[in-house]
């Protein structure tokens, strides 16, 4: 059942659930950002619209920059004006940054430990149609990586506004993941957001047998997963994993210890991604047996959103199938 303290949506199994872009939710936090705090300034690489960050130029366009098709001079002037004492959130599609603009965020922003917000769109093979060369599935892995880097993974688009409004509040770097399409709210203005907590979204009555750790919009598949699982009798508590780094390792550990088992789901390749840093976190602390679900060692390619993921095995029966696998390697 649905943990009722996280004061979740109470449409989230329907069919007709809401849905909405998470990038869209990252567009409103910045623009109520910019609002609270004058230090807040935007710059995109030619993509504000796509972004979503054009309604902070248009309120703000004293405090906007469109750097144009240059990502790499995007990192490095955001790390300028930090370094003035700005909050500078910059954004692009993922692809492009934090992909093709690693090294200056590495050395300009990371180095030095500047407050920069990095905002990559478009992330996940769900971008569809614009094809493997512009789908981001090795994001998480290239900045988790980077010391003093925060990764955040909103699960919808009102996560997405809480982690941005949440990231004027501190002094690191931070790379926010968003996905293009419309995707399932489900999560309310009244669900408690934290950087750097994990929250239980789903918890059966009594013993669980699996725990589900999801980052991002999948979560809602991994929700669907565990209400279809426990009505065969298997009973699976699922995790929001929405801040990747720094990772809460109590509770990822506590889950474990209850569970015995765990299974990870993410849009993005399973080498290095969230499941990684979960796994990496368990061997130090807990081992249990684990099942991945995310991309596996593969590009992504041109199709509908919800045909690449069921081709890459990321869709609920690929979940479902994870959890039976991890049940038979605890036994």
């Amino acid at each position: 059942m649905l943990n009722d303290k996280q004061k979740l949506n109470p449409n989230i199994f329907l069919e007709d659930v809401e849905q909405e872009a998470i990038r869209l939710g990252f567009g409103e936090g910045l623009l109520q950002a910019g609002e609270k705090d004058e230090r807040v300034v935007g710059l995109c690489a030619d993509l504000t619209e796509s972004t979503k960050m054009d309604k902070f130029a248009k309120k703000f366009p004293e405090r906007f920059i469109e750097i144009g098709v240059a990502e790499q001079n995007l990192a490095s002037v955001a790390s300028g004006m930090a370094a003035m004492g700005k909050i500078p959130f910059i954004s692009s599609y993922a692809m492009f940054s934090p992909g093709r603009n690693w090294e200056q965020i590495r050395t300009t922003i990371c180095y030095n430990d500047v407050p920069v917000k990095i905002a990559g769109s478009h992330a996940g093979v769900s971008v569809g149609p614009d094809g493997g060369t512009h789908q981001a599935i090795e994001d998480i892995a290239i900045t988790r990586v980077i010391p003093n880097m925060v990764v955040i993974s909103p699960c919808d688009a009102l996560e997405a506004k809480k982690a941005t409004l949440a990231c004027i509040q501190t002094k690191e770097p931070t790379y926010i993941r968003l996905a293009r399409e419309k995707t399932p709210v489900m999560t309310t203005e009244d669900t408690p957001f934290e950087i750097g907590k994990a929250s239980i979204f789903y918890q059966p009555e009594g013993q669980s047998d699996v725990g589900i750790i999801a980052t991002g919009a999948l979560l809602h598949k991994a929700l669907l997963a565990a209400k279809d699982l426990e009505e065969k009798k298997v009973k699976v508590t699922v995790m929001n994993l929405a801040t990747i780094k720094p990772l809460d390792d109590s509770a990822i550990i506590e889950l474990a210890k209850s569970t015995k088992a765990i299974v990870t789901v993410e849009e993005h390749q399973i080498a290095g991604g969230m499941g990684s840093a979960v796994a990496e976190c368990l061997a130090k602390n807990y081992p249990v047996p684990q099942e991945f679900v995310g991309v596996k060692d593969l590009f992504g390619q041109s199709g509908t959103p919800n045909e690449l993921i069921g081709h890459y095995g990321m869709d609920k029966s690929h979940i479902i199938e994870a959890v039976h696998k991890v049940i038979l390697r605890k036994k």
